[in-house]
């Protein structure tokens, strides 16, 4: 009797997809002798080999799902924070309309308030807080009461306005609210309590205006109220609203006069252009921020444009029947600010999570292979016994269905711990993660079931050669164009390149290795000891009898290292670009600067430079009001600087800012013209002299350009026409130059102490706003702008996801290797090789590879930080402009190269002691049978 014909090779079997390959098609349900699940089956027989497989996919999906969630919460945040810093007032939608003609009424001021919020949206909305809006005259008048102070004997000024709301923000202290005077008497108002104080009015007074119109004008104090917060947004953009400003007439000699302001009751709206001249009514419309999203910017910012200047504007004219309607708005443009930021500080955010999906994609292939070499007997015998390829696929496909859920869970977790709005990259990256780990086995098994091929060197060649054009033009391009300009997002050259260059090493690192640690395992046969010999031999060549190691695992660690080295170096220029911007916004490591009007004592200047921390002290006088003459426009209006110019200079070269010789500013012969530094921008007005200098009435100084600077450290960020002369007996006869009017210092000093100081100041109890300020103060306010803080989480989290991965690929490269290992140790140990002998070849054969690696990857790192760094503009991450790209930074780079081979050493040695004596002892039990 002849056997049944065996199922033709190349075709699928006809066996169910659950079946087992070879089963009969046939097979009536009923039947005694029924072949089990194929998927249930293998399962069950390796529930170790699916748990860790569903592991790796949960592990990789919820990275992969969880970085551009977090690249979108870091934009959105540093968005709302941006917005946040520019204030009230520029975030929001300023409505003007002169007042109407005839009689005047809050409900007019609703109705149009009503028109104005029916067409806003629908990607913006109102923040909670809600419009502020009323009317007010458009200009102040002058006080003439006599009893009411004049610091310089310049009568205060008064605004009158009308709030919608404003009892809901204050506390009434004493009197009533305004409300239900006579057309023909006093406006009644409500003074802010500090105001009333601050100008020596009470309850009951009576101010009186004649200015601006012949007949008198007046107003009566009926209550006095205080604010519940005055840096409530809801005062924004109003005069004065909660106590007296300070403010200087435009007189060659400033004198200081107060500005203040005070609310009228809603009869009072029809009298508000009697008092300012014409009345105006305000509608502000705060946008609220905190809803706004990074990707919508565009769509938001035509809506607001619409909103201001398009055909939204003039629909709202004639709803709200006024024709002269004004609106204006900050945001678009602040829009645009943002989306620049926010491109620019893309690429170098990416480059941590592509590096970290380089790495993903190495393991995925060495866990196929790994699995793929454990079942390359099984996979060939299906396939002679009739399993077509086809069939064995879609069983493994089914086997590797385990990942699915877990790539579910990882997904869920990920949305539910970032929540963000956004789905898309999320989506894909999940997607693209799972689909791997599904693949990744069965693209490895299509490889072993398929037709045996000899070794093709120059097609590994050719594709080498290819990676290294690839890599050249990328780094080629982005050192020839820069980055993406601003508005292009990521960009993929810019993120790319690292990573091909760490591909470029790996790849040198494949060639050279094997023939090194070769070279050292015949030195190591000439020595005695069988160890390094050994060790070094099973090294310089792969595990199943291949020729060479496999070049994914040292691609995966220089992957790795290269991404955090890289990394590493952009975050450490930015911590020294910051350093460097804040010593040039303070001027100096510290500074304190007296108000307008006001000098610093000789007891503070001796007292700060003896502080501790303090290395250099310079006072400097100041004059923001000085002219030139004799320039190619007659005269110029300038900013002096007067300093000792030995002290100075050192500050500038410590700044690295205005940098100048001191001995330019050396004073000549008594009567002729005193040095000064001109700035570039004065020096283009300057013209050929004699310049005649006028610092105030007490004369003039004849002065003459002893150099040009581009800026100077006591002008921190201003620009235009300035000059810098040195103190002395020169200066000091037109102006008061020996008693400073601010003071810098280099070194450490300590801020509290600074501020101790500055309140012991004597001062005139009418001046306030002394300022003090120090280098590490603001170098804290950059570092605080989200958009860098995300970077440098985001980043992180990549080096340590990378990190991870990596030190997996190495685990998995010993898996893949320790049958065979067993097997040899398992020799050794009959012939007498004792334990810790086994460890140190294990050690010898694993750490050359690993130490290769972790020694190229630093130097892949250093050569992308000195290929691509010039090309890199850091701005958004440091948070102020900053001239610099990235610099070769050799610490950071090295420590990553040094704990990522720490680590693996550890791994090996934690992998050797857990799974070696298992083994070794299975070996030595069953035998050889290899």
């Amino acid at each position: 009797m002849t056997s049944p014909a065996t199922p033709d090779a190349g075709t699928a079997p006809d066996s169910p997809p659950d079946s087992p390959p070879g089963a009969r098609p046939g097979t009536p349900p009923g039947s005694a002798i029924r072949p089990a699940p194929w998927v249930r089956t293998r399962l069950s027989a390796a529930p170790l080999t699916a748990l860790l497989a569903a592991a790796l996919a949960f592990v990789t999906v919820l990275l992969s799902a969880a970085l551009p969630r977090a690249m979108d919460r870091g934009a959105d945040q540093g968005l709302r924070s941006f917005l946040h810093d520019r204030g009230a007032s520029a975030t929001s939608v300023l409505v003007t309309s002169p007042a109407q003609d005839g009689p005047q009424s809050p409900e007019g001021l609703d109705t149009a308030l009503a028109a104005l919020l029916a067409r806003t949206g629908p990607g913006y909305g109102i923040a909670p807080s809600g419009p502020v809006y009323g009317a007010r005259g458009v200009k102040p008048r002058s006080l003439d009461n006599a009893e009411l102070a004049r610091p310089e004997k310049v009568s205060p000024i008064l605004h009158l306005m009308h709030v919608h709301g404003a009892e809901e923000h204050v506390r009434l202290v004493e009197g009533r609210w305004p409300g239900g005077g006579t057309p023909d008497g006093p406006v009644p108002v409500a003074l802010p309590q500090q105001t009333a104080q601050t100008l020596g009015a009470k309850v009951g007074t009576v101010l009186r205006s004649s200015s601006g119109t012949s007949d008198a004008t007046s107003a009566e104090v009926v209550g006095l109220y205080a604010a519940h917060d005055e840096a409530d947004a809801f005062w924004t953009d109003l005069p004065c609203p909660t106590h007296a400003c300070q403010r200087y007439t435009r007189a060659r000699l400033p004198e200081m006069y107060w500005e203040a302001a005070a609310l009228v009751g809603p009869d009072a709206l029809g009298r508000l252009g009697a008092w300012g001249g014409k009345a105006e009514e305000f509608w502000r419309l705060p946008v609220d921020t905190d809803v706004l999203r990074a990707d919508r910017l565009a769509a938001v910012g035509h809506q607001i444009a619409a909103y201001a200047a398009g055909q939204t504007a003039t629909d709202l004219a004639q709803a709200t029947g006024r024709p002269r309607l004004q609106i204006s708005s900050g945001l678009p443009a602040l829009f645009t600010q943002a989306r620049a930021r926010e491109a620019a500080a893309a690429p170098l955010a990416a480059i941590g999570p592509a590096g970290v999906a380089g790495v993903a994609v190495v393991v995925f292939c060495l866990a196929g292979a790994l699995t793929g070499d454990r079942r390359e007997t099984e996979l060939r015998l299906l396939h002679a016994r009739g399993g077509s390829r086809r069939g064995i696929l879609l069983r493994l496909l089914g086997e590797g269905a385990v990942t699915v859920p877990a790539a579910a869970l990882a997904t869920a977790l990920a949305v539910l711990l970032l929540p963000t709005p956004r789905w898309t990259a999320t989506l894909l990256a999940a997607s693209a993660a799972a689909l791997f780990a599904l693949l990744a086995f069965p693209v490895r098994a299509a490889v072993v079931l398929s037709a045996r091929r000899g070794p093709r060197p120059r097609r590994r060649l050719a594709g080498e050669l290819l990676v290294l054009v690839a890599t050249a033009a990328a780094v080629f391009e982005v050192r020839l164009r820069g980055v993406a300009p601003a508005g292009e997002g990521v960009d993929p050259l810019l993120v790319a390149a690292p990573l091909l260059l760490a591909l470029c090493g790996g790849l040198v690192l494949a060639r050279l290795v094997p023939a090194l640690v070769g070279a050292l395992a015949w030195l190591a046969g000439r020595r005695s000891g069988l160890i390094g010999f050994l060790g070094l031999a099973r090294a310089a060549r792969g595990t199943g009898g291949r020729r060479r190691p496999s070049v994914l695992p040292v691609v995966a660690l220089l992957l790795a290292i290269t991404t955090g080295g890289f990394g590493a170096a952009v975050l450490a220029t930015v911590d020294s670009a910051r350093t460097e911007v804040a010593r040039v916004n303070v001027g100096g490591d510290a500074q304190v600067t007296a108000p307008y009007g006001e000098i610093l004592p000789e007891s503070f200047l001796e007292a700060a430079a003896a502080l501790p921390g303090v290395r250099l002290s310079v006072p400097v006088w100041t004059d923001d009001d000085a002219f030139v003459f004799g320039t190619d426009q007659g005269s110029t209006k300038v900013r002096v600087v007067v300093a000792d110019p030995v002290t100075y200079a050192q500050l500038a070269r410590a700044v690295g800012w205005g940098e100048f010789d001191p001995a330019l500013l050396a004073p000549g012969a008594a009567g002729t013209p005193v040095p000064a530094l001109f700035s570039r921008d004065f020096a283009r007005l300057a013209g050929s002299g004699p310049h005649e200098l006028r610092l105030d009435n007490a004369g003039a100084l004849p002065v003459k350009g002893a150099g040009v600077v581009e800026g100077t450290p006591a002008l921190p960020g201003v620009g235009g026409s300035f000059l810098v002369l040195p103190a002395g007996p020169a200066t000091a006869a037109v102006a008061q130059t020996t008693h400073p009017t601010r003071w810098f210092a280099l070194g450490s000093p300590d801020k509290a102490a600074l501020d101790e100081l500055v309140r012991a100041v004597p001062r005139s109890p009418t001046f306030a706003g002394w300022a003090v300020h120090t280098g590490a103060d603001e170098s804290a306010r950059l570092a605080r702008d989200p958009l860098g803080r995300s970077a440098a989480r985001l980043f992180w989290a990549s080096v340590a996801g990378a990190g991870g991965l990596a030190l997996l690929a190495v685990l998995l490269t010993m898996v893949r290797a320790a049958p065979e290992r067993a097997a040899l140790l398992a020799r050794l140990r009959t012939m007498g090789l004792r334990p810790r002998q086994g460890m140190a070849l294990i050690l010898t054969e694993a750490l050359p590879q690993a130490l290769a690696a972790a020694l190229g990857g630093a130097l892949v790192a250093a050569a992308a930080v000195a290929l691509l760094g010039p090309a890199v503009d850091l701005s958004a991450l440091v948070g102020s402009h900053a001239h610099t790209g990235v610099r070769p930074a050799l610490w950071p780079v090295l420590a990553q190269a040094l704990i990522l081979a720490g680590l693996v050493a550890a791994a090996v040695l934690i992998e050797a002691a857990v799974t070696g004596r298992r083994q070794i002892t299975t070996e030595l039990r069953a035998g050889d049978q290899r």
